[in-house]
């Protein structure tokens, strides 16, 4: 009897075993299946990050080569309107030459006939009228320069506790340029704004609010030390996420209207200078907001007067 007890009490320990390690089996197995359908998931919100990425390049890149082509056709419009200009002030030197010439031959006669008479009248109305436009012209440069002058002067006393190398503000090609150091509003390697640059955004959009009737466009440079995470492709995608996020802050954070500006990324390929050096690679990194005048306004200084 006591063999018997014992044998039982053996197997009831090993059946008790058996149950406790397909139990553990189980449990196992389950948490490989929670595990595995944990990367699934990762992987396919990698994927989704990606294509979203993909298309916001994409679309940036439309944007850019729209503003582009514009500003390029208003570069040419500048171009044909000045030919149009000195051609205007030779044809008027012309007939003022001219009608001189003619009043000096008319003094001798005694009668001027009606024709004639009216024929010096339009002539006279046409100088006049040409001389109107070009000086409508020169009051709009005057007025664009104008602009520009007050444009610097604000921003300048506005960011006048700003260091040097962080903020830059200067006019080419007729427009002005406000350039952002690397450091001062990202992180590296990052398009994420941090605090102190929050401070000079506000303190810029100030200034753009109360110019409404200029547009905005801001532009991401890098240096050329590639880059490659999981959210960012090359210096192309940093360049246009640093744009997006600064265009982004002007409008949520500060009430800059949307329709006025646009976001570009020119990535490492429109450097202010080499990046053989740390120095070259630090001023290239850089955002610049550019204050330009609306297209259509300017295209209607081309126009001719209205007779």
């Amino acid at each position: 009897m006591r063999i018997k007890s014992v044998i039982w009490l053996l197997a009831a320990m090993l059946l008790l075993n058996a149950c406790v390690g397909k139990k553990k089996f189980v449990a196992e197995q389950n948490k490989g299946k929670e595990f595995k359908s944990m990367y699934e998931k990762a992987v396919n919100d990698l994927n989704d990050c990606r294509k979203q990425q993909a298309r916001l390049v994409e679309d940036t890149n439309e944007k850019d080569r729209s503003w582009q082509e514009k500003a390029q056709a208003c570069e040419d419009e500048k171009r044909a309107l000045q030919s149009k200009l000195d051609k205007l002030e030779n044809e008027m030197n012309y007939v003022r030459a001219t009608n001189t010439n003619l009043l000096e031959r008319l003094s001798d006669l005694s009668v001027v006939s009606k024709t004639g008479a009216e024929s010096i009248k339009q002539s006279l109305e046409a100088i006049n009228e040409q001389s109107r436009y070009i000086k409508e012209l020169n009051n709009a440069a005057d007025r664009k320069d104008s602009v520009n002058l007050a444009l610097v002067m604000n921003l300048k006393r506005s960011l006048g506790n700003i260091n040097d190398e962080d903020v830059t503000i200067e006019v080419k090609k007729g427009v002005v340029y406000v350039s952002l150091s690397d450091k001062m509003l990202f992180r590296s390697g990052s398009y994420e704004i941090n605090a102190r640059a929050e401070e000079v955004l506000g303190k810029i959009a100030k200034v753009v609010n109360d110019h409404r009737d200029l547009d905005i466009l801001v532009e991401g440079h890098t240096d050329n030390v590639p880059i490659n995470t999981s959210c960012m492709k090359d210096n192309w995608d940093l360049s246009v996420m640093r744009a997006t996020a600064v265009v982004r802050s002007l409008q949520t954070r500060y009430g800059v209207q949307p329709s006025r500006m646009t976001a570009g990324g020119r990535s490492e390929y429109v450097g202010k200078t080499n990046n053989d050096t740390s120095d070259g690679r630090r001023i290239n990194r850089r955002t610049e907001i550019i204050i330009l005048p609306k297209l259509d306004q300017f295209f209607k200084l081309s126009e001719p007067p209205r007779r």
